[in-house]
């Protein structure tokens, strides 16, 4: 007991500003951790967590009950443990470095100032109009809709278009028959980049497990990029979007036009229209 009492009674012997400093210490390496459990919870991350646990049991018994061969082979395995982890859990550590430094701090921009183009009221017709033309007819979907980070690498991966967007290009490139369907547009400003790009998929367990690829797809590619993802459900004709890794069912186009009149051009409808009700004047009765 005097052991575990005596760190206790060093601290206290401390000055005030050492003690801060452990406190504050103490809570980084809790934040630290919690943020690991966060991003690892509901992933196969977890399962390996535990396999690890267990093979360090198992050295710690062997070499307490004399087991010397089986006690020599786990030894040497430790050794390559951390190498292994970091192959293990590649896209966990990737996915916690990046949870640092959130999306809107916009550090893209320092690089590639020009991808933060806004968009014209003319483009956001056009994509709400394709998309409630697609989803009434229950074709398939999906559009990429750029922010901040440039998705070249994605858009490389594709059929190269370059054209203005327009509803009926929208239409005919998900269209079933076409070859491009297969896959998502990727839009810069008012520019259709790419037909029928690759995207990563999400591995997230809090996606509703009845969407198929095209939503997965659609939440994967805003884990790791400041974009917004529209997605038409074949099979419902409902319309989706994702941002920020978090997948939204839309009740309607009308919707869809409100996000993204708010997120690309930083216009916010219900305000304006509470700005257009007009002041009801009393006309000036006419005497004649």
């Amino acid at each position: 007991m005097d052991e575990l009492l005596t760190p206790l009674r060093n601290l206290s012997a401390l000055p005030l500003s050492q003690k801060l400093v452990n406190v504050v210490d103490v809570l980084l390496v809790a934040y630290v951790i919690y943020r690991l459990l966060m991003i690892i919870r509901g992933t196969q991350a977890l399962r390996v967590f535990a396999g690890v646990g267990v093979y360090l049991l198992v050295f710690a018994a062997s070499a307490k009950l004399g087991l010397v061969t089986l006690a020599w082979i786990l030894e040497k395995g430790i050794y390559l443990g951390p190498t292994a982890l970091v192959i293990l859990f590649f896209p966990e550590l990737r996915a916690w470095i990046e949870a640092f430094v959130p999306q809107k701090l916009g550090f893209e921009r320092l690089v590639n100032p020009k991808v933060d183009e806004r968009m014209e009221a003319r483009t956001v017709e056009e994509i709400v109009a394709a998309v409630a033309e697609l989803a009434a007819d229950r074709v398939g979907a999906l559009i990429i809709i750029e922010r901040v980070a440039p998705l070249d690498d994605y858009v490389s991966n594709g059929v190269q278009l370059s054209a203005r967007v327009s509803a009926p290009l929208l239409e005919s490139i998900f269209f079933e028959n076409n070859p491009l369907h297969d896959g998502a547009a990727i839009i810069r400003g008012d520019t259709i980049l790419a037909a029928a790009c690759r995207l990563p998929l999400s591995e997230s367990k809090h996606i509703d497990p009845h969407v198929h690829m095209r939503h997965r797809a659609a939440v994967g590619i805003t884990e790791s990029f400041d974009c917004i993802s529209i997605v038409v459900s074949e099979e419902r004709g409902t319309i989706s979007i994702a941002s920020e890794g978090n997948l939204n069912r839309l009740g309607s186009h009308a919707t869809l036009r409100t996000i993204l009149n708010r997120e690309l051009r930083n216009i916010d409808e219900e305000a304006d229209e509470a700005r257009k009700v007009p002041n009801r004047r009393r006309r000036p009765r006419v005497v004649g």
